[in-house]
């Protein structure tokens, strides 16, 4: 029987340990593309050295031509540049845009039915790109935030109260950025919401840090950000497509109206299967919840403004 064929695109240290999540959990073969020549060649020669060891018998394979990526399950974009010093935000969304316009275009031309996971930041915004790119559906291309930050909050969750990680459970909703929304009345320990456990001082600590996780990795390395949680959130959400689980997932889906956004990529929970958003949940906020969710949307809403711009203003010069 033919495996199953994942193709990461970037083979920096989010796209080498995604592909070796993939890999290594037995879930496809996995071709790591990059436009570095012998990066993605040698990072796969390497995974595939390991899979004796490990006791898997997936491929990984390494290439610089997109050919080599044909007929694949889902795409993977890890692909895209770190904010570097002296660089504005609007620096960085015009050349990651770029990055990822052009990576989408030629993955998707040879996978055609794919499901596109983008993990590109800004990820909201990178979405509306791979949409436009790719001329898939909408519920074939999704973002990989709200696992990560999901995953942020449960640990910190399980910190504070000295319970184990897989006793908690979390609810992230909005952008990926400091305008998230961590919905603690639906965050649970032990199946008991943390409302009922933690003062609203603490919660309010943790949500703040969920909402910096990033920044507070970043910080601590000095230099390169977050690779391990974001590459297991990527690996979450493979197997639920590639096994129809129709798992409930936080990630940033299209939303045409639900939450009382139209025409946007946010955050909210989503049924994940073979064909990647089966449906997406809707859930009742209070007043607070979506006046916090309305500012989320309206920071994504700005960054798909400020790229429509550059791109009209790249066209007249």
């Amino acid at each position: 029987m033919a495996h199953r064929r994942v193709t990461v695109v970037g083979a920096g240290n989010v796209g080498a340990t995604a592909a070796q999540r993939i890999a290594e959990a037995g879930l496809a073969d996995v071709v790591l593309v990059d436009i570095v020549e012998g990066l993605p060649q040698g990072k796969a020669l390497d995974l595939a050295e390991a899979a004796p060891v490990v006791g898997h018998d997936m491929s990984v394979t390494g290439t610089n031509d997109y050919a080599d990526t044909a007929g694949s399950d889902i795409i993977v974009v890890t692909s895209g540049l770190a904010r570097q010093p002296g660089m504005t935000r609007d620096d960085l969304l015009a050349k990651n845009a770029g990055i990822v316009r052009s990576v989408v275009q030629q993955a998707a031309a040879h996978s055609p039915d794919a499901v596109l996971i983008i993990v590109t930041n800004p990820l909201d915004a990178m979405c509306h790109v791979a949409l436009e790119a790719s001329g898939f559906p909408p519920e074939r291309v999704l973002g990989m935030a709200g696992v990560l930050d999901s995953a942020r909050f449960r640990t910190f969750i399980a910190q504070e109260l000295g319970v184990s990680v897989t006793s908690t459970h979390a609810f992230v909703l909005g952008g990926h950025g400091d305008t998230m929304v961590p919905l603690a009345r639906y965050s649970t320990a032990g199946g008991i919401p943390i409302t009922e456990l933690l003062s609203q001082e603490r919660i309010e600590a943790l949500v703040d840090r969920t909402r910096n996780g990033g920044a507070e990795v970043v910080a601590l390395l000095k230099t390169g950000s977050a690779f391990y949680a974001p590459a297991a959130s990527v690996a979450q959400m493979v197997d639920a497509i590639l096994n129809d689980r129709a798992a409930i997932l936080p990630c940033a889906a299209y939303l045409q109206g639900q939450y009382g956004a139209d025409g946007l990529f946010v955050g909210v929970p989503v049924k994940l299967g073979r064909a990647g958003i089966t449906s997406i949940v809707e859930i009742e906020l209070t007043t607070d919840e979506q006046a916090a969710f309305d500012r989320s949307a309206a920071a994504v809403r700005e960054l798909v403004d400020t790229m429509a711009r550059q791109a009209a203003e790249s066209v007249v010069s």
